[in-house]
């Protein structure tokens, strides 16, 4: 069973938070808010996103790349699949 479908409830509870924070900017947006609430806003939901990604890139690390258990290709790949989000991620 993957960390993901594990951590379900867990995720999906972060990712809810965070499509609020998101409908809080479209209001603040849509009244007109100053560009510091704005920003706040932003910057808040930046910092729910990342932390959502450290939680899962974590999980990963430990179910695949750090696991004892794991052959040498299943770390291999774990540590490929890794590499290619964070690739993606710091562009």
């Amino acid at each position: 069973m993957s960390h993901t479908t594990r951590e379900k409830a867990k995720l999906l509870a972060r990712v809810r938070r965070i499509r609020g924070q998101v409908e809080a900017i479209e209001r603040a947006l849509e009244a007109e808010a100053g560009c510091s609430e704005v920003l706040h806003l932003l910057a808040a939901s930046r910092g729910a996103m990342n932390g959502l990604m450290a939680e899962v890139i974590e999980d990963h690390v430990r179910e695949h790349v750090a696991a004892g258990e794991l052959t040498e290709a299943a770390r291999a790949e774990g540590t490929d699949e890794l590499l290619e989000v964070i690739r993606a991620y710091l562009k």
